[in-house]
């Protein structure tokens, strides 16, 4: 069943003169599945993170429009649309908004004290999650105490224990090393409800397992298709993959 169709979407900003015009997407269409892993890959200033913020309503296209499930969101009240994505999103982006003065449980917890959930039902939610994404041992510490990569394996759980219908990460394994973001990409996956999954990233290891890629290059969208199907007709996603596995090779 179709969740989201995107159709020639386009996002232009005013230069920070005013002088002109800059194009940040120009003509963009796909559409997404209830339950697919989607990822959309491209270099720095592609357009991915814009692309994003607009398919989660946190910003207004140009031109264009975003339907989920058949609604056109630019139609749809503010107040509606905060309730959606309070209810329905989680999101990880590469900013964690994590309070320093809250323990990482706390941080965790936080979005559920606010829907008034039980704390037995709290814990009982974030337990697994603490264990696959392996974070149980440093619930007690607080954020200026743990590492980058750890904090961001706490935004993916204070996402997931959320339970979300839709799942958004930006950029959010940056801060990883290879084996760890592949043991947090799997815990996502293994989890027993099946969220749809939008992963916006740089890295070709963090998308390869997507059931679909799209890529953007200069905002405009320049390849679909899975990551074997990509690498034989996408030349800008074959260069970005080569490149970057060539260095791994080179720096190992």
């Amino acid at each position: 069943m179709t969740l989201l169709e995107v159709k020639a979407l386009k996002k232009t900003y005013t230069s920070r003169l005013g002088g002109h015009l800059v194009p940040a997407l120009t003509n963009v269409t796909f559409s997404v599945e209830k339950g697919e892993y989607l990822a959309i890959m491209g270099e720095s200033g592609s357009g991915k993170t814009t692309l994003l913020n607009i398919v989660a309503s946190l910003d207004q296209p140009t031109g264009g429009q975003v339907l989920l499930e058949g609604k056109d969101i630019g139609k749809i009240r503010e107040r509606d649309l905060a309730e959606f994505r309070r209810k329905n999103l989680g999101f990880v982006f590469q900013d964690f908004n994590l309070l320093d003065t809250f323990s990482l449980r706390d941080n965790i917890y936080l979005p559920l004290v606010l829907s008034g959930m039980h704390h037995e039902e709290m814990a009982r939610r974030l337990a697994p999650l603490a264990k696959k994404l392996s974070i149980e041992d440093i619930l007690e510490k607080y954020p200026y105490e743990v590492s980058g990569g750890q904090k961001q394996r706490l935004s993916v759980a204070r996402a997931l224990v959320r339970k979300p219908q839709i799942l958004v990460l930006d950029d959010s394994s940056s801060a990883l090393d290879y084996a760890t973001e592949a043991a947090m990409r799997k815990a996502i996956l293994a989890l027993p409800y099946k969220p749809t999954l939008f992963i916006v990233s740089q890295r070709a290891s963090s998308v390869m397992c997507a059931d679909r890629i799209l890529v953007l290059e200069d905002g405009r969208l320049v390849g679909e298709g899975t990551h074997k199907e990509l690498l034989a007709n996408c030349p800008a996603y074959s260069e970005i993959y080569h490149s970057q596995f060539s260095e791994e090779v080179t720096d190992a």
